[in-house]
């Protein structure tokens, strides 16, 4: 009882999860500052800034549900710390595995951007609210080739487990190359997920300042940076899982191939966000529903063959 709660609380659970969040966004913005022939910030400096929003005061706009903008921080860290632990740290296993648990972190990686549309709409301001609509455009848009492109290789693994898929490939690592198209797709996908460059456009600064989280201050501005940080980890953690399940069969060995995997994923992604300029929310959509989607499609159709196959 103690042991899980000690794996849920602290190591591979919340704290671990926060300070690795941290850690990412040191990351991020020193490679894309690099990138741009920048110095980029020192490694204290994503934890500088949350102790500086913590001790700021949070302000609430007077129209705004002072209930629902206050908890929708909360609900959203809850979301991606739940979903983290689903996801194997070390090994082949994680803190809680069940079949189906896809499926869970699908539905829980649904929920921050939930959030951030209610956290502008609620806010009663006209940027936020902007933001916020762009926040569910973008959410139509990105989440059927992301959903597509993950549970792909669990059809070939025939599990719904993240434990399974990942435990299936790391057995028949020959079987990750037909994965391929879809891991092209979870990485854009996850781009527009999180709301980077060039899937910015309900952040985007030089046109509405912060977007649908333009009302947001203090304390609850931190939780929501934090949930951010948080996120990407979360992301990078199940791209990695599922699309590259190498594994040792040594705990301590595994951890630092999941470091590595995961760090490699978030290269890409501030590759992806030096070299590209934002595009726009129409281009955005069609981008997704006229190329990402397709693709994803076609990949299920070649899982489904190769599981037929298999079969056989």
């Amino acid at each position: 009882m103690l042991t899980g709660l000690l794996k849920i609380l602290v190591f591979p659970g919340f704290i671990f999860l926060t300070g690795y969040g941290l850690l990412f966004e040191y990351l991020d913005r020193k490679v894309h500052a690099r990138l741009q022939n920048r110095i980029g910030p020192p490694w204290y400096q994503p934890l500088a800034d949350l102790l500086k929003l913590v001790g700021k005061e949070t302000i609430i706009p007077t129209e705004a549900n002072r209930t629902i903008f206050s908890i929708l921080p909360v609900i959203s860290l809850s979301a991606v710390a739940a979903s983290f632990i689903y996801i194997p740290v070390f090994g082949k296993t994680s803190i809680a595995s069940l079949e189906g648990d896809l499926i869970i972190v699908l539905y829980f990686l649904l929920i921050p951007t939930i959030c951030l549309f209610l956290a502008g709409w609620y806010s009663r301001g006209v940027y936020s609210t902007l933001g916020s609509v762009r926040t569910l455009t973008q959410l139509f848009s990105y989440e059927v080739p992301l959903f597509m492109a993950l549970l792909a290789p669990a059809l070939i693994a025939k599990s719904w487990s993240i434990t399974g898929i990942t435990a299936f490939y790391s057995e028949r690592p020959l079987y990750i190359l037909i994965n391929i198209p879809a891991f092209l797709v979870a990485l854009i996908s996850s781009q527009g997920k999180l709301e980077r460059v060039p899937f910015d456009t309900p952040e985007a600064d030089t046109e509405i300042v912060s977007g649908p989280l333009v009302e947001y201050s203090g304390r609850l501005l931190a939780l929501f940076r934090i949930a951010v940080d948080c996120e990407l980890v979360l992301v990078a953690s199940l791209v990695s899982a599922i699309f590259l399940p190498f594994m040792s069969g040594s705990p301590l060995l595994d951890f630092v191939l999941y470091l590595l995997k995961t760090i490699a994923v978030l290269l890409f992604l501030a590759l992806m966000r030096s070299v590209m300029a934002r595009v726009r929310i129409d281009q955005m959509v069609n981008f997704y529903w006229k190329y990402l989607t397709p693709i994803a499609i076609l990949q299920i159709m070649v899982n489904l063959l190769v599981r037929s196959g298999l079969a056989l």
